[in-house]
C-alpha cells in the first residue's frame, strides 16, 4: 500500500511512502500519520492513495506510525483545505495545519489517570493478617473496600500515605484492581452549570418563529446542500431558531458546527445550548473550540469530535474547521460581523468558508443576523439563498426608543467637550435609581487616542507605526495599539518642553472617568482588550452583570453584539461616528450595523428600552436609517451606490499589501508590478494603485498597497499567483494576497 503525504513541515509538498503491512487496516485518507523526513519524524496527513508516478517503489520510505484510529480530516475537511489554498492563495500545508490544532500536531498525549478499586474481598482472617504483616497494604484495602466506585489512585496513596509498592503488591495478589482512564478537559465546563445564565425548557414559539422552523424543517427534509439566510431584528428570538434546527439535526443522527463571532459571546451560547442538549434523549455533548482554551481543553474536544463521541461543537471562526462527523448543519450567528474574517495566512472568511464546507458535505448552512451583510442579502434576494424575516420582537416588545444628540449643540450649551450629554447623564441617572443597568459603547480603548501639545502642535506618535499613541490613565503610559511599543507619559512636550501636552479624543478610561463623576455610587465595570489579562474575564463580567452586581457596563465592540441581558434598558453610543469617518467603502454599513446591533442591547426584557445616539453628524444616512431599524431602505440606498462604483457585491476585490523597510524601493517595484498586473490581464482585472497604505509604517516597516477588482477570483487568483511567483522581487519585500477583504486601508 502506497500513500501520499503532506508532511507538516512547513514546504508545501506531496511526499509518497509505502505502508507496512500492520498499520495497511488503519490508514485512510485524512489519517494523520509521522513519516520519516531526513533523519526525524515528522506528522502528515495522508492525502492520497496510491503510488507515485515515475519513481521507483522500492525507495520508498515507509510510514513509522498511524498517530490516530480515525482521521484527523474528514474527506470534505481535506477537500475544503484544497479549496481554500485555491481561492485564498495560501500554501496547502498551511491551511492543513491551521485546521488542526496546535496539541494534535505536536502529538501532545490525552490525559490519563489510574484507578484502584478493590477486585477480590478479603475474609476476616485474612484482613487481620494482612493488618499484622503488612500495615499500609491493610489501610489501602480498608479504604477502597467500602467505595462504590474505582478511586484516583494518586489521590488515594497521597491521603493514605501510603506507598506504590503497596498498591502494586495488592494489583499482584489480585486483591486490587488497576486500570486507566482518560480525563477529559471540557472547555467552559462551568458554563452550563449556572442556572441563571440559561433555561432548558423549549420556549413558545410565536407565528414568525414557528414558520421560520417550518421552513427550516422542510428544507432539511429534502437530501442535499441549501443556505438559508435567517434575517431578523434584534430580540426577534433568532438563538430560539436555531435551537429547534439543531435539535432536528441531531434527531436525524447528524453533526452541528454552531459559529459564534467573538468569544464574548460563547459563554451564553454554550450555556444556552448544553442546557438544551441536556434535555434532550439521548443526551449530547457540546464542544467548545475557541482561541483562549488551553491547549489540553482543545486537544480533549478535537478527539471527542473526531472519533465521534460528541456531535456538536460552538465556537469562533475556526470552529468551522472542527471534524465533526456527519455534518448536517451549519449556524453561522451573527453571520455580518468582520471578526469571522482571519487577518494572518490562509486569510479566509468563516462564513464563507463555512458556506463551501456545507456545500462539500451536502450539508445545510444557517446565516443569522439583524443586519445581514450586503454580499448574504444579495444573495438571498437573488435566490441563491432562502431567506427567512422575523420583523417583530418576542412577546410584542417594541425596538428601544433612539435619540439622536447633536454633539456640536451639546458644546455649546456645556461650554467645552464632554464625554457625555445631558441627556444620556438625565437617563442614566434614571436607570440607576430604578435599579436597572446600562450599557455604554465607545469602539476604542484607552483614555484617549493621542496626546497632543497646545503649544507646537506636537502629537506623540509611535517611533515604529506612523500612528499616534493611545494615552492609558490607569498607568500613565503611551500604547501602540500596533505595534505594543509603551512608554511613560510625557509631563511636558518632548518637542518644546511646554507643560501643556494634553489628551485628545475618547477612550473607554475617559469614559469610566466621566460616569464615575456623575455617578460615583454606581458599580462600574470596563470590558476592552486592556482588561481581558486573565483568561475567565469575559465570563466573570458579564456573569456579574447577569446577576445585577454591576449597574453600568463600559466597553467597545465585543459587548455590542448578540449578548441578552433582560434588565438593561438603557443603551448610550458614545461617539456614531467613529466608524463612519474612516476610508472604506464599507463605512456605511458597519456603521449601520454597529448602530442597530449596539441598541439591540436594550429592552430585551419586560420593560422598554432606549438608546441615545452621540453624533457631530447626526443627519448621515446610516444615523437615520439605523433610527427606523430601516434595514430594507439603507440596503437599497448602500447597494445603489456599490453598483455605481462597482464595489462588492457587485465585484470582488483582492488587496495586495506590500511591506519593507526602504519607502522608496517599495513605490518602485508596485509600480513595475501594476503594469505587470494590468499587461497581463487587460480588461479581466481592474488594477487600482500602487499607493501607500492608510497607516504607511507598522513595526518599521513601510507599507503600499493595491487593489484588483474583477468579476470571478476563481479566474483570475491562479494566474496572479502564478505571476507573483515568477516576478524578480526583492527578498526584503513581504507581501499578502487577500481575497474579499473587509477593509481596503
Amino acid at each position: 500500500m502506497y500513500v501520499g503525504v503532506h508532511p507538516l513541515a512547513g514546504f508545501d509538498k506531496l511526499l509518497h511512502y509505502r505502508v507496512p503491512e500492520a498499520l495497511a487496516a488503519e490508514v485512510e485518507v485524512g489519517s494523520l500519520v509521522r513519516v520519516p523526513i531526513l533523519r526525524t519524524l515528522r506528522l502528515g496527513l495522508v492525502a492520497e492513495i496510491g503510488a507515485p508516478k515515475n519513481f521507483p517503489l522500492e525507495k520508498l520510505k515507509l510510514v513509522a506510525q498511524v498517530v490516530y484510529p480515525f482521521p484527523a480530516l474528514t474527506p470534505e475537511l481535506l477537500e475544503l483545505a484544497r479549496w481554500m489554498a485555491a481561492y485564498y492563495a495560501a500554501p496547502l500545508d498551511g491551511v492543513i495545519e491551521g485546521m488542526i490544532p496546535v496539541a494534535v500536531r505536536r502529538g501532545m498525549a490525552l490525559k490519563q489517570e489510574k484507578l484502584l478499586s478493590v477486585a477480590a474481598r478479603l475474609a476476616p482472617a485474612e484482613r487481620a493478617l494482612l493488618a499484622k504483616k503488612a500495615p499500609q497494604q491493610a489501610r489501602l484495602y480498608a479504604f477502597l473496600e467500602p467505595q462504590f466506585k474505582p478511586q484516583p489512585k494518586g489521590l488515594v496513596l497521597a491521603r493514605l500515605a501510603v506507598g506504590p509498592a503497596a498498591a502494586m503488591a495488592l494489583v499482584r495478589r489480585g486483591v486490587l484492581r488497576e486500570e486507566t482512564r482518560r480525563v477529559e478537559r471540557i472547555g467552559f465546563a462551568e458554563a452550563g452549570a449556572e442556572d441563571e445564565l440559561v433555561a432548558a425548557q423549549r420556549l413558545a414559539l410565536n407565528a414568525e418563529q414557528q414558520a421560520a422552523v417550518d421552513a427550516l424543517a422542510a428544507d432539511a427534509a429534502k437530501p442535499g446542500f441549501g443556505v438559508t439566510l435567517l434575517h431578523g431584528v434584534t430580540g426577534s428570538g433568532k438563538t430560539e431558531v436555531y435551537l429547534r434546527a439543531i435539535e432536528a439535526a441531531l434527531q436525524a443522527g447528524d453533526g452541528v458546527i454552531y459559529l459564534v463571532p467573538e468569544v464574548a459571546l460563547t459563554p451564553q451560547t454554550v450555556a444556552r445550548l448544553r442546557a438544551r442538549l441536556a434535555a434532550l434523549t439521548p443526551a449530547h455533548r457540546c464542544v467548545v473550540w475557541h482561541s483562549h482554551l488551553s491547549e489540553g481543553e482543545r486537544l480533549d474536544g478535537w478527539f471527542a469530535l473526531a472519533s465521534g463521541e460528541a456531535r456538536v461543537v460552538v465556537g469562533a471562526r475556526s470552529a468551522v474547521f472542527a471534524p465533526v462527523q456527519k455534518l448536517g448543519l451549519i449556524v453561522v450567528d451573527e453571520e455580518h460581523e468582520p471578526a469571522y474574517k482571519q487577518d494572518e495566512t490562509p486569510r479566509y472568511h468563516g462564513r464563507d468558508v463555512a458556506v463551501m464546507r456545507a456545500k462539500l458535505a451536502q450539508a445545510r448552512c444557517l446565516l443569522g443576523s439583524a443586519t445581514p451583510s450586503l454580499e448574504s442579502y444579495v444573495n438571498a434576494t437573488s435566490g441563491r439563498y432562502r431567506l427567512l424575516s422575523l420583523p417583530n420582537r418576542v412577546d410584542g416588545r417594541q425596538l428601544p426608543t433612539i435619540e439622536i444628540v447633536d454633539m456640536r449643540i451639546e458644546i455649546t450649551r456645556q461650554r467645552g467637550f464632554s464625554a457625555l450629554s445631558r441627556l444620556l447623564v438625565d437617563a442614566m441617572q434614571d436607570r440607576h435609581a430604578k435599579r436597572e443597568q446600562t450599557i455604554l459603547f465607545i469602539n476604542r480603548r484607552g483614555y484617549s487616542s493621542s496626546m497632543l501639545c497646545k503649544s507646537c502642535g506636537h502629537v506623540e506618535s509611535c517611533t515604529h507605526c506612523s500612528i499616534a499613541m493611545t494615552y492609558h490613565r490607569m498607568d500613565e503610559t503611551l500604547r501602540c495599539h500596533l505595534c505594543g511599543d509603551q512608554h511613560p507619559a510625557p509631563a511636558r512636550c518632548p518637542a518644546c518642553g511646554a507643560p501643556d501636552i494634553r489628551w485628545r479624543g475618547l477612550g473607554t478610561q475617559r469614559v469610566e472617568e466621566a460616569v464615575r463623576r456623575v455617578l460615583p455610587r454606581a458599580k462600574l465595570a470596563r470590558l476592552d482588550a486592556d482588561t481581558m489579562g486573565r483568561k475567565n474575564t469575559f465570563r466573570e463580567i458579564l456573569g456579574d452583570f447577569r446577576r445585577g452586581r454591576i449597574d453600568i457596563l463600559i466597553g467597545t465592540q465585543m459587548i455590542g453584539k448578540g449578548l441578552d441581558f433582560p434588565n438593561v434598558t438603557l443603551v448610550g453610543l458614545i461617539d456614531a461616528d467613529l466608524s463612519m469617518h474612516v476610508p472604506d467603502f464599507r463605512a456605511n454599513e458597519r456603521t449601520f450595523q454597529l448602530l442597530v446591533q449596539v441598541a439591540g442591547r436594550a429592552g430585551r426584557g419586560d420593560r422598554a428600552g432606549e438608546v441615545v445616539v452621540q453624533t457631530f453628524n447626526p443627519q448621515a444616512a446610516p444615523i437615520q436609517f439605523s433610527r427606523q431599524a430601516d434595514y430594507a431602505g439603507f440596503a437599497a440606498m448602500e447597494l445603489e451606490q456599490r453598483r455605481a462604483f462597482r464595489y462588492p457585491p457587485s465585484r470582488h476585490i483582492i488587496h495586495h499589501l506590500l511591506r519593507g523597510p526602504n519607502p522608496e524601493k517599495l513605490k518602485f517595484f508596485s509600480e513595475q508590478w501594476a503594469k505587470a498586473v494590468a499587461a497581463a490581464f487587460g480588461s479581466r482585472v481592474e488594477v487600482r494603485g500602487p499607493a501607500p497604505s492608510a497607516i504607511e509604517k507598522i513595526k518599521d516597516e513601510y507599507r503600499w498597497q493595491l487593489w484588483y477588482f474583477t468579476a470571478s477570483v476563481t479566474k483570475v487568483i491562479g494566474e496572479l499567483a502564478r505571476l507573483r511567483a515568477g516576478f524578480a522581487w526583492p527578498d526584503d519585500i513581504v507581501q499578502t494576497l487577500d481575497v474579499d477583504p473587509m477593509s481596503i486601508m
